[in-house]
């Protein structure tokens, strides 16, 4: 049989896309996204991928980070009367200076795995994660994916936000419970339905037991949208936001009406409260004395005795000490004298750093977010988020075309009118709202205003940075283009001003500037060039606007963090990892902890410190450890007499005065100490340091008639 043999021949190009085709893949995407709406939200993965890395990464070094929590949190697992009362000690002396809630979730995590600083780091770091996840959520409803992406980004990037996710505080559990409010009270405008708007009291109420009035900064917004956007007629959504508000103070009030109520003798005193009271600590210490100022304040910080020794009463204590040891020496020769405790070396710093915190923002102005303390932690988005309200309100207004029906409660958002009616407009004056609240309080407060206090204007700030980016693409394409290109433009511009600024002050990625520019640069000219090309130009730009944030944010990465002012920067004072105190102030611990261990205890305190702080370490050490004055070491929760009934109880018997905030006074407590107990040198506690930085050691056994005689 003949065969012919085949010819090669060219496998024909694959034919390009026609314009047709292109069309046709298009619209039938569409019609899958219209029939599995489903799968729009699987872009949430990119934003809460990035969340938990920045979140999670290099956390074990971060120890036990805020160590007043932590040793809360541990004595809080002794007994149910610890953990309902958020005591600090185990003894039950003195209670944490904040609500419940957030303590007891890391109470129930370390409950569950075991005491440890993971068990307490990661309840935060995942609250941080479902925040950034639950603000893509709510505004891919609303605003559409693209502004979803781009504020859930933006979130997940902020740098004190992720700086508060590393730390064991109570910020991310706040800002959790706050963002589920607003998706509630949008939710309620959107149907009307009761059951919604007493859903949100509920998550603002939680938020208060949280951080008591700081969740109420997001109530103005949420009251704003359910009046402007809710259906039905006014008296009925005045009277349905007046029951979400009774609903919202009942759980708000709940826990302190329950501590109060309970008589003193049978709790611990209210931490940093002059009155022993939760109410009065809510509306002073962590209310308005934030706002008005108080004392411990910027500037408000006096020099009172009352709480150290005097440094020659020190030295003639231990003087007098080594002499009558060399006495001892001399009459039994067979007894060595003790060695003079050696300085104990000083303890290795990170290259380059700060060497203490920066406890403040500065003083009250307008630019105050941009300024030394905030700026840094949040204004790289600051100026694009507010233009971008002003873009995304400029296209709610125009939207305002249609009347609102009562008759569609029901509908989904796309299928309801517009008007006032407009789920856009409910997002944009709850987020809104949320926002300029937020940075007017934190901007205009004269009291204490901490760095990461920042982190919560970052739900609000992302959500309309996100909200912007879209308005600014869609004005660009309509009829109302020369609007879209100014605010693009001074959004663009302001933010680019404001992170040179930034960089420059912090010494930090300096080799970005020209790359930040030209980037910019580049993208204004193509937004202003063609309008097909409005979507890709403002995409790109904003990227490029998120990359010094997020890589400021990485920088928490480099060291633990400082547990009690958490903040992100690669020259900011880092913490000690661990049990929180370096390897000099570990060595004292354990010396103190040795001594008083071996030395006839107190029974329900092995020892007593003037302020938590002192007492937290050798707490988380297994010390039974309190705090006479609480965490700022002159709460009156003791005064001679009370702790004269302890020691003739021998419930306690030691007493350390010095340490964390000793130079504030004390209290009556710690001023019959000074004029009763007796001083122990540190030779005799075997200090390691010959005298420990102003610790000083004293025994009250058999002196309870002198401490209660004031």
């Amino acid at each position: 049989m003949n065969s012919v043999p085949p010819t090669a021949t060219p496998s024909p190009a694959a034919p390009a896309l026609s314009g047709a085709q292109r069309q046709s893949l298009t619209e039938r995407s569409r019609e899958l996204l219209r029939t599995y709406p489903q799968l729009r939200h699987l872009a949430v993965i990119v934003p809460v991928a990035v969340s938990a890395v920045l979140n999670t990464v290099k956390l074990s070094q971060n120890g036990f980070a805020n160590l007043f929590y932590s040793a809360g949190v541990k004595s809080m697992l002794r007994s149910w009367h610890n953990f309902v009362f958020v005591s600090f000690d185990p003894g039950g002396l003195i209670t944490v200076d904040k609500p419940p809630l957030a303590l007891w979730v890391q109470a129930a995590s370390a409950k569950l795995f075991g005491f440890s600083p993971l068990s307490l780091l990661l309840p935060e770091a995942i609250a941080g994660v479902l925040a950034v996840a639950l603000l893509y959520l709510l505004l891919a409803r609303r605003l559409g994916m693209a502004a979803a992406l781009a504020g859930s980004l933006a979130l997940a990037v902020f740098p004190s936000f992720v700086a508060v996710s590393r730390d064991n505080g109570v910020d991310p559990v706040l800002i959790l419970l706050m963002i589920l409010a607003c998706a509630a009270a949008i939710r309620a405008a959107e149907t009307g339905r009761l059951r919604m708007l007493v859903c949100c009291g509920v998550m603002v109420g939680l938020a208060f037991n949280t951080k008591t009035l700081a969740a109420f900064l997001v109530v103005p917004g949420i009251a704003l949208g359910y009046i402007a956007c809710a259906p039905g007629s006014i008296v009925r959504r005045v009277t349905q936001l007046l029951l979400g508000g009774l609903a919202m103070l009942v759980v708000a009030f709940a826990w302190i009406a329950f501590v109060d109520l309970t008589p003193a003798s049978k709790r611990p005193y209210v931490g940093s409260s002059t009155n022993n009271s939760e109410l009065g600590l809510t509306f002073e210490y962590n209310g308005f004395g934030r706002v008005e100022g108080q004392a411990g304040g910027p500037g408000d910080v006096a020099v009172r005795a009352g709480a150290y020794v005097p440094a020659s009463r020190q030295r003639a204590v231990n003087d007098a000490a080594r002499a009558a040891a060399r006495a001892a020496s001399a009459a039994h020769p067979s007894k060595p004298l003790p060695p003079a405790p050696a300085p104990a070396p000083a303890p290795k710093t990170s290259t380059g750093r700060e060497r203490n915190p920066i406890p403040f923002g500065g003083p009250p102005r307008l630019l105050r977010l941009f300024g030394v303390g905030l700026g840094d932690q949040a204004g790289w988005i600051l100026p694009f988020a507010l233009f971008g309200l002003f873009g995304a309100g400029l296209l709610a207004l125009l939207a305002y075309r249609a009347p609102a029906r009562d008759d569609v409660d029901d509908a989904p958002p796309a299928e309801q009118p517009l008007g006032r009616r407009d789920p856009r407009l409910a997002t944009l004056l709850v987020l809104g709202v949320w926002f300029l609240v937020e940075a007017a309080v934190l901007s205009l407060s004269k009291g204490i205003v901490h760095p990461y206090y920042v982190s919560a204007i970052a739900p609000g700030a992302a959500a309309m940075a996100g909200a912007g980016a879209v308005a600014f693409v869609t004005l660009a394409r309509g009829p109302r283009r020369i609007w879209g290109l100014m605010l693009a433009a001074a959004g663009v511009a302001t933010t680019v001003a404001a992170q040179i600024v930034l960089l420059h002050r912090e010494h930090y990625l300096l080799w970005f500037i020209p790359v930040l520019l030209v980037g910019a640069a580049v993208g204004l000219a193509a937004l202003l060039a063609l309008r097909r090309l409005a979507a890709p130009a403002v995409a790109l730009t904003f990227l490029l606007l998120l990359v010094a944030p997020g890589a400021y944010a990485t920088t928490t990465w480099l060291a633990p963090v400082e547990g009690t002012f958490p903040v992100a920067g690669p020259k900011h004072d880092a913490g000690s990892g661990g049990y929180g105190v370096n390897s000099r102030d570990l060595a004292i611990d354990r010396a103190l902890l040795e001594y008083v261990r071996t030395h006839g205890p107190g029974s329900r305190w092995a020892l007593l410190t003037v302020a938590s702080d002192t007492a937290a370490p050798l707490m988380l050490l297994g010390l039974n450890a309190g705090a006479v004055g609480g965490y700022s070491g002159t709460d009156p929760a003791l005064d001679g007499r009370g702790l004269a009934r302890l020691v003739a109880r021998g419930e306690a018997r030691y007493v350390l005065l010095g340490g964390e905030y000793s130079l504030r006074g004390g209290n009556r407590a710690t001023v019959a100490v000074l004029r009763a107990c007796r001083e122990l040198a540190p030779s005799e506690w075997h200090s390691p340091v010959g005298f420990p930085f102003g610790l000083v050691l004293f025994d009250c056994a058999g002196r309870e008639r002198e401490l209660a005689a004031e």
